[in-house]
């Protein structure tokens, strides 16, 4: 062996001994994952979440994922010549579009549940329709504009999700709700991990997002706040320093801390184990949200 690789097994050793601590303290936890939009656009970037989420489960970790699925819905609808709309950020859903949005999360439900599967791990994948998971109203939020088949979250049913994961199996969730009288709706999937992270008193909730956190100045990444409360997110969302696509997320970061979540973590989930970056090294990366 050459000093070169004798020198890059003693770097490895230090990394797994680096991360023991954390192993331990997280073993037996739960932590929800909302993985979708940019960071599921490349393949090598899928690649090292699905690792993360199964290396969370080999070492005793119980991730929950959550998936959107915006660019497939809206891929799917051109191809079948349905307009897609938007207003105030959420997409308009008719009856056509809804039933779209079944089969395009549908069918990437499936392959993620897959992906997981060939690397040694016990996945389902299921929906908010699957015994109530996800219980919705019509979503109103009182500007007259009639959304259609979006939904407003009521309720999570845990106990579906606390008998998939006593099975050891990692629940992946695909954000249609479901009605008092059985109707389909779409549901936002950051609101919805919000919800997820909160009713299940979740040790951590992931947004995995294409920018490494939340910046004091948007255009500036050397303004990544490290750690916020939610009185001073809630002071950003208000002044318009956060909008757009990260307002949904810092959001649902606040109801999930509302709920009960001690923390909640943005991160860039393009870069590589990002996940592993943040639960098991001493630094950390990323935006961590807490309660006041």
């Amino acid at each position: 062996m050459t000093e070169n690789q004798q020198n890059e097994l003693i770097e490895r050793a230090k990394i797994i001994t680096e991360a023991l601590p954390y192993i331990s303290r997280y073993r037996g936890k739960t932590m929800v994952i909302k993985y979708g939009g940019n960071a599921m656009n490349d393949p090598a970037v899928i690649r090292t979440i699905m690792q993360d989420v199964a290396t969370l489960k080999i070492v005793g970790v119980h991730p929950v994922l959550v998936h959107g699925g915006g660019p497939d819905i809206s891929a799917l609808l051109k191809r079948l010549d349905i307009p897609s709309r938007f207003e105030n950020g959420l997409r308009v859903t008719d009856l056509a579009a809804m039933e779209a949005v079944q089969m395009a999360l549908g069918r990437l439900n499936k392959n993620i549940a897959a992906a997981l599967g060939t690397l040694n791990v016990k996945a389902i994948g299921l929906c908010g329709q699957d015994d109530g998971l996800i219980g919705v109203e019509k979503f109103d939020d009182g500007s007259g504009t009639d959304y259609g088949y979006v939904g407003r979250i009521t309720k999570i049913n845990t106990d579906v999700l606390e008998t998939l994961i006593k099975k050891d199996y990692i629940p992946v969730i695909a954000t249609v709700g479901v009605d008092k009288d059985g109707l389909a709706y779409n549901v936002n999937a950051d609101t919805a991990a919000g919800a997820i992270g909160g009713s299940l008193h979740a040790e951590k909730l992931f947004y995995l997002t294409d920018i490494d956190g939340i910046r004091g100045d948007e255009n500036d990444p050397a303004s990544l706040i490290p750690e916020i409360n939610v009185s001073a997110l809630k002071a950003m969302i208000a002044d318009g320093r956060i909008h757009g696509g990260m307002a949904p997320k810092a959001l649902s970061c606040i109801d999930a801390i509302e709920r009960g979540m001690q923390n909640v973590l943005i991160l860039n989930g393009t870069v590589p184990h990002s996940i592993l970056l943040e639960l098991f090294t001493d630094s950390g990366v990323g935006t961590m949200v807490v309660p006041d």
